[in-house]
């Protein structure tokens, strides 16, 4: 299937700076509160609920958002899987210091099965993280494939919950192909950085998609001092999966 390194599919160094666990206090309760209101949010009646976790732009924290949220949902005793499901930038396997030769693209191409135990994150025996695998060269039409679906239909009779990390909505369709099958949406915004126009876009073709949008993530708010008065450069479609930033 796919070789370990010598230290193991966890590295657990790159984790460090990821984890919630790590983080400061406030940082911390801010997840556990979005791990509380998700609980209102999402369906009552569904067994294993799938969170997609995108935003509208590059660079707003998606990434670090559902490794986060996967990790205090886990942590409440919830048997969770995270999935990153954005296979032109793939940032997860980076984040949690784990191998990145074997993961959804390769499943959704059916190059091999997969034990689910090789997922299993070494701190909790209920969290497991997928990587995303190989880059493919069509991963919206991958996503949106009945393959994604009967995927999404196995796994949830042996989860309690799936986080599933996607690109940003504005540059690829990748989050609106999928999002036929999960439960809703967390969309993730970053202050002093995220642009009006590209926020309102952003929610008018997940509006068009009928995407059920669970709610919103500020993240990088400071003090309540942030403000929306400035804006940085951001990558549009044909540069996206070109240039590393931060994810």
């Amino acid at each position: 299937m796919r070789k370990k390194n010598k230290t193991g599919f966890f590295s657990g160094n790159e984790s460090k700076k990821t984890l919630h666990k790590n983080l400061e206090f406030t940082a911390m309760e801010q997840y556990k509160l979005l791990r509380t209101n998700l609980s209102f949010t999402l369906p009552q009646d569904e067994k294993c609920p799938i969170i997609g976790v995108t935003s509208a732009m590059r660079g707003e924290g998606k990434s670090t958002t559902s490794v986060n949220l996967a990790y205090v949902l886990a942590e409440s005793g919830k048997k969770v899987l995270l999935i990153d499901g954005d296979m032109r930038i793939p940032s997860i396997a980076k984040k949690m210091g784990i191998e990145n030769n074997f993961g959804l693209t390769d499943l959704l191409k059916g190059a091999g099965s997969v034990q689910m135990n090789d997922f299993k994150y070494e701190e909790f025996n209920n969290f497991y993280i997928m990587p995303s695998g190989a880059l493919p060269p069509n991963p919206s039409e991958l996503l949106g494939s009945v393959r994604m679906k009967n995927i999404f239909k196995s796994f949830s009779e042996s989860f309690d919950c799936i986080v599933l990390d996607l690109p940003p909505v504005n540059l690829v369709s990748d989050a609106l192909a999928v999002s036929q099958f999960i439960s809703g949406m967390v969309v993730v915004i970053r202050a002093d950085y995220s642009e009006k126009r590209e926020l309102e876009n952003c929610f008018r073709q997940l509006r068009l998609s009928d995407v059920n949008v669970l709610g919103c993530v500020i993240n990088d708010y400071k003090d309540g001092r942030g403000s929306y008065g400035k804006y940085k450069r951001y990558y549009k479609y044909k540069t996206y999966g070109e240039s590393p930033e931060k994810e």
